[in-house]
């Protein structure tokens, strides 16, 4: 820890010295880089995460001008609010490099252009401008000082002759950095480029395919039924509206979204819903068979599921993607269709987009459960979203397919693995096929 402190206050040092050294400036090393300055006690202090914020938002240079000018007073969240009490996700939003604006206009909002000690504290609630556009609020409440909405838990901690620093017990986090926080995770910045593929040849004549007509909103596929189903259909769909039902017309782009929204407002599956919002590739997707007249049933895993996913087996090379393809039917169903279809045929074989793998389902307990190994999942959340092209069914269990060897086993041998368990385990070198080629797959053979 001392050693990286160390660095930290070495690198504000050498920054100063190479800014004066571009811009032509003499370096007065007395006036700029004192070791007493307020900035210097912050490297070199216990706030050890705000420091490294400081540096990683390239803050350092502004920092040192707005000292030159007049005091400041600092309020430093302890690193237990930055380490461990912030929400990942958020931490995740200001860490990555497109937000770096809002993360520096949060850390500005931390830091007063004046100097506000312990004797010079208001009495009653006041505002104060700060380094960012937004203000902030000093107030007392039953001998409590608070700045914003965090308790001051050190008063005067770091006392120095051009500025002071506060501990306070929370980040203070500015609405502006709260709203671009809120869109990203409300899909608004989401721009995803539909791919273009190479030149396809239709399997059924060995030429390439024509560019496929316009699709008019409410037309059926454009390939026959039976060729969007896969060899051996389980069981008829359950029917869908067509263009007399509420929407009218089949967008997908906006009916992926839409679900997605769905997921996020309905609560208990937000990392589903993340998965899908950064494999945008997945989303075109989707959105690209249903806009062609293709319907698809979504079997979500909610949150305390993927949580028992470790990092090893989501940070897999297309790991993210096999698990979701795996949880895509091509067919629409609901709650009820599938209820219905295991109480009469006992155990039903579900084609999904993670070819040539299928999903079982059965009958269990009254619901319906999906697997056919030893770890399985039920339909937990049923109709979470129904539209007409886009079912999406909750489980609370993540599936993965079986080794071929296995299916293979169990087809001649006619074995029934006996549950035991509701979660699913991540198999290594599992076959997987690009988005692409699915896409070409279903083109080609069609989806209900």
């Amino acid at each position: 820890m001392a050693s990286t402190r160390k660095c930290l206050t070495m690198l504000f040092v050498l920054s100063q010295l190479a800014a004066a050294a571009l811009s032509g400036k003499p370096t007065n090393a007395t006036t700029q880089i004192n070791s007493n300055s307020v900035l210097v006690a912050l490297l070199d202090s216990h706030y050890t995460e705000l420091a490294e914020l400081v540096e990683k938002a390239l803050l350092l240079q502004t920092l040192e001008e707005a000292v030159s000018n007049h005091n400041i007073t600092i309020f430093a969240p302890r690193n237990e609010a930055l380490e461990r009490e912030l929400d990942p996700e958020f931490k995740r939003f200001l860490l990555e490099p497109r937000n770096l604006q809002s993360l520096q206009t949060l850390l500005l909002h931390h830091i007063v252009p004046s100097r506000l000690g312990q004797s010079e504290w208001p009495e009653k609630s006041t505002r104060h401008d700060t380094l960012s556009a937004e203000p902030i609020h000093l107030s007392n409440l039953d001998s409590m000082k608070l700045a914003g909405n965090a308790e001051v838990v050190r008063v005067d901690d770091v006392f120095r002759s051009d500025g002071i620093i506060h501990g306070i017990s929370r980040l203070l986090i500015p609405k502006s950095v709260q709203q671009d926080f809120n869109n990203r995770r409300s899909l608004r910045a989401i721009s995803a480029v539909k791919p273009e593929g190479a030149p396809e040849v239709d399997p059924r004549t060995n030429r390439l395919k024509k560019p496929a007509p316009l699709v008019l909103a409410g037309s059926s596929p454009v390939l026959p039924i039976y060729y969007a189903m896969a060899p051996g259909p389980s069981l008829a769909p359950a029917p869908a509206p067509g263009p007399g039902g509420p929407r009218h017309h089949f967008d997908g782009e906006s009916q992926v979204k839409d679900f997605i929204h769905t997921l996020l407002h309905y609560g208990g599956y937000n990392e589903m819903a993340d998965i899908l919002v950064n494999l945008t590739n997945l989303a075109t997707e989707m959105g690209k068979l249903v806009s062609e007249g293709y319907v698809l049933t979504v079997l979500a895993p909610n949150d305390e599921a993927m949580a028992k996913l470790t990092a090893d087996q989501l940070t897999e090379p297309g790991a993210p993607e096999r698990i979701m393809y795996y949880h895509i039917v091509p067919e629409y169903q609901t709650e009820e269709s599938m209820y219905n279809a295991v109480r009469r045929f006992g155990k039903i074989r579900y084609d999904t987009l993670h070819v040539p793998h299928k999903v079982v389902a059965q009958e269990a307990d009254g619901s319906v459960k999906f697997g056919d190994d030893e770890e399985t999942a039920y339909l937990f959340d049923p109709d979470i979203y129904t539209d007409g092209r886009i079912s999406v069914q909750g489980i609370d269990g993540v599936l993965f397919p079986a080794s071929e060897k296995t299916e293979i086993t169990k087809t001649v041998d006619h074995v029934q693995a006996t549950p035991k368990s509701r979660r699913g385990k991540l198999l290594e070198n599992s076959p997987f096929h690009s988005s692409l080629t699915l896409h070409l797959i279903c083109q080609s053979k069609g989806n209900v």
